[in-house]
């Protein structure tokens, strides 16, 4: 597979492959004599696994490193730590069909270009507090029973570097919290889902990747999957599609948050995250126009200021923040009502 990966890459003209490894240990050493711009790396890999190199290169010298991972879900739920160790992307690895390499050279390419102008420092331990106690009675009969539907809603969106950034977001909105949110992380479809549990695993929110036609409801987490643009239907319920892409991206922020706009108007708030690109900037300034409010985070906290610049730049009032407040935020714009009592 690191042949293959190699031969993907070495064909694209902005590409120059200055070296390889044949395990983690290998990696992080040549990494250190080579000082690439951007590094691929295996998940799985002998004598030390992806996580911990990532881990050692950010520890030593920040990189930007784009992950290959098998879409399963344990390789899923490891691509997710090793974005939390500090790489900056991950895709699926190709199966071996002709059809399927070009399909995944294509999109490694395309990563390895985002991660290039993403800045990286050296990894801190998350900050993200333990998940509370939940009672016995938490999400009862499923993902949605004992809610009331959303009359508020918060929207986020990102991209590159958002999985990271989303763990110091939505972990710190509270439990009993009278709005429904939805995230859109631009994620290749098979990782969506393992970053849907890791948030639930932090959150006191129950998180999920979205499901067509489950209502939207207070309290409740909805992650757009991979491969789908997700928008809200006039009953508040979830539609999922696969519409052509936008910005060359699905699921696009602009797509949902044109709907959320129609059907919530000044009653929704969004926050843009880091990534590279302009997805979100137009729906912001929609809903902006509409009542609205928008929230940006701000240049110095983003691995990408890209995303966020634009949205800024469109909206009439934004609000930009570092990371950390990026949540606080999205409740000081809910009505002071926010939370059952």
């Amino acid at each position: 597979m690191r042949r293959a990966i190699e031969r993907l890459l070495s064909q694209d003209p902005r590409v120059t492959v200055v070296g390889s490894a044949g395990d983690g240990m290998e990696g992080v050493k040549r990494a250190l004599e080579l000082r690439p711009d951007v590094i691929t790396m295996d998940v799985e890999m002998p004598r030390m696994d992806g996580v911990t190199a990532v881990s050692e290169i950010m520890q030593a010298i920040p990189t930007p490193i784009v992950m290959v991972s098998t879409l399963t879900s344990e390789g899923a739920a490891t691509a997710i730590r090793a974005l939390e160790a500090g790489a900056v992307e991950c895709i699926g690895k190709p199966s071996g069909v002709s059809t399927d390499l070009v399909n995944v050279g294509e999109k490694l390419v395309e990563a390895v270009e985002r991660a290039s102008v993403a800045r990286v420092r050296r990894h801190r331990i998350s900050l993200v507090p333990p998940r509370p106690a939940a009672p016995l009675t938490a999400h009862p009969g499923g993902i949605t029973g004992g809610r009331m539907p959303a009359h508020n809603l918060l929207v986020v969106g990102s991209s590159t570097g958002g999985p990271p950034a989303l763990t110091q977001v939505i972990p710190h909105l509270p439990a009993d919290l009278m709005a429904a949110v939805i995230v859109v992380q631009h994620m290749p479809a098979g990782f969506t889902g393992a970053l849907a549990r890791r948030l639930d695993s932090l959150s006191p929110l129950a998180v999920a990747e979205a499901v067509e036609g489950e209502p939207v409801v207070n309290g409740r987490v909805y992650l757009a999957p991979g491969d789908y643009h997700l928008t809200v239907t006039k009953d508040k319920r979830i539609h999922l599609d696969q519409s052509p892409t936008v910005h060359g991206v699905r699921p696009s922020v602009d797509i949902t948050l044109f709907s959320v706009t129609e059907v919530f108007g000044r009653a929704a708030s969004v926050a843009i995250l880091t990534g590279m690109g302009k997805d979100g900037a137009e729906g912001a300034a929609r809903l902006e126009a509409a009542g609205g409010k928008v929230i940006t985070q701000d240049e110095a906290t983003c691995v990408v200021y890209g995303m966020p610049r634009v949205a800024t730049e469109r909206a009439q009032r934004p609000t930009q923040v570092p990371l950390d407040q990026v949540a606080p935020a999205l409740l000081k714009t809910l009505p002071a009502m926010r939370l059952s009592r």
